[in-house]
C-alpha cells in the first residue's frame, strides 16, 4: 500500500487538497498523512493552538467517514511549511505529496506562492496541485 502526503491548511486551498487527496488514496488504495505545519514561536499561541486542535478533529473526522486509512501530523517545530511537507515526503518514501493553490489576481499569477513554488521545486516525489474554487 502507498502513501499520499498532503499539505493542510484551513483554507479553500486546504479544503480543496485534502478532497482530492481523498479521491487519489480511494483510487490507489494508498494511505494519507495529512500534514499541518506551523513555524511557532509568537506567531502561535495557545489560542492558535486550541483552534488549529479543532479544525484537525473536523479533518480526522472527515477521513473517519471517507473510509480512507489516515493519519494527521501537525508540527510545530520552527521549519516552513514547506520544508516539513517534504521531509515527512523524504521519509515515508511517499508517492506523491498533493498540495492546494489559492486563485490570484492577475498580477499574482506571476509569482506563485512561496511554499507551493518550493515543494513543487524541491520534492524528491511528483506532486500534484490543485486549485481551490472560486
Amino acid at each position: 500500500m502507498g502513501t499520499i502526503v498532503v499539505g493542510y491548511v484551513p483554507k479553500p486551498e486546504g479544503h480543496a487538497a485534502l478532497a482530492r487527496a481523498v479521491e487519489e488514496a480511494k483510487l490507489r488504495g494508498a494511505q494519507l498523512v495529512v500534514v499541518n505545519s506551523h513555524r511557532g514561536g509568537r506567531d502561535f499561541d495557545d489560542e492558535d493552538a486550541v483552534k488549529t486542535e479543532e479544525q484537525l478533529a473536523e479533518v480526522r473526522s472527515r477521513l473517519a467517514d471517507s473510509g480512507v486509512e489516515a493519519e494527521v501530523r501537525q508540527l510545530v517545530r520552527g521549519m516552513d511549511p514547506a520544508d516539513d511537507l517534504i521531509k515527512v515526503a523524504d521519509e515515508i518514501g511517499a508517492e506523491f505529496i498533493v498540495i492546494g493553490l489559492r486563485r490570484r489576481s492577475p498580477v499574482g499569477k506571476l509569482i506563485l506562492g512561496s511554499n507551493a513554488q518550493r515543494v513543487l521545486l524541491d520534492a524528491t516525489c511528483p506532486v500534484l496541485a490543485v486549485k481551490a474554487e472560486g
